[in-house]
């Protein structure tokens, strides 16, 4: 027999509904985070991917005309294959040492490809989705052959 209660509610069945909502509670957030987390990663491959294939076909092509058809094909198939968001897209290009022209026949190109990541669900009201991107950022460095530009 149990013993009397003091108390005329009867909790049976509320620890059941309490692991649920508090699952549930808990649950939600973790499943944002993981989802924004692949969003990001996703992208960082895809920044990384852009400035390494850019290096190799600017350091590869015979001349600069070259070089500049290739790396806008590269990197139009980097956005489309990684869903990154061209207008977020930057590239930029140094060569050390300085030369007067970059890139040129025995530097080594740097190429640095930003690009800004938008959390999933977050609206575009008062420009919160720009507000809340997240920069990724990449670099790759090449050197260029000393016969470039001679072919």
């Amino acid at each position: 027999m149990h013993p009397p209660r003091l108390s005329g509610k009867n909790d049976e069945g509320s620890a059941a509904l309490e692991f649920i909502a508090v699952g549930v509670i808990l649950l939600v957030p973790l499943i944002y985070l993981v989802i924004a987390i692949g969003a990001i990663q996703e992208q960082t491959f895809g920044a990384e991917a852009a400035a390494r294939h850019i290096a190799r076909v600017i350091a590869r092509a015979p001349d600069a005309a070259t070089a500049a058809d290739r790396s806008d094909a590269v990197l139009a198939g980097i956005v489309d294959e990684y869903g990154l968001d061209e207008d977020t897209v930057d590239v930029s290009l140094s060569c050390a040492p300085s030369a007067a022209e970059c890139p040129s026949a025995g530097t080594t190109i740097v190429v640095t490809v930003t690009t800004r990541v938008r959390l999933p669900l977050v609206p575009e009201v008062l420009g919160l989705d720009r507000s809340t991107a997240v920069p990724v950022q990449a670099e790759a460095v090449q050197k260029v052959s000393r016969l470039w530009g001679t072919g």
